[in-house]
C-alpha cells in the first residue's frame, strides 16, 4: 500500500482537541482512508489578552488509491 500526508491548520474557540478534530472532519469530507492524525504544533492566537482561539498543524496519512 501506498499512503500519502497532506497538512492542515484546525481552529477552535474552545480547545485545542476541537481544533484536531474541525481539521479531521474537514479533511474527511474529501479525503477517505484516513488512518492517523500527527499534531506537529499547537498554539493560540491572543486578543485583549485572553486565548481567542486554539490551533493545531496537523498531518492527516490516509492510502492512497489507485
Amino acid at each position: 500500500m501506498v499512503y500519502t500526508i497532506i497538512k492542515l491548520e484546525g481552529s477552535s474557540p474552545k480547545s485545542w482537541e476541537d481544533a484536531v478534530n474541525n481539521a479531521v472532519t474537514e479533511a474527511a469530507k474529501t479525503v477517505r482512508g484516513i488512518q492517523r492524525v500527527m499534531v506537529d504544533n499547537l498554539d493560540c492566537k491572543v486578543e485583549n489578552n485572553k486565548i481567542a482561539e486554539y490551533r493545531a498543524d496537523v498531518r492527516i496519512s490516509f492510502k492512497l488509491e489507485r
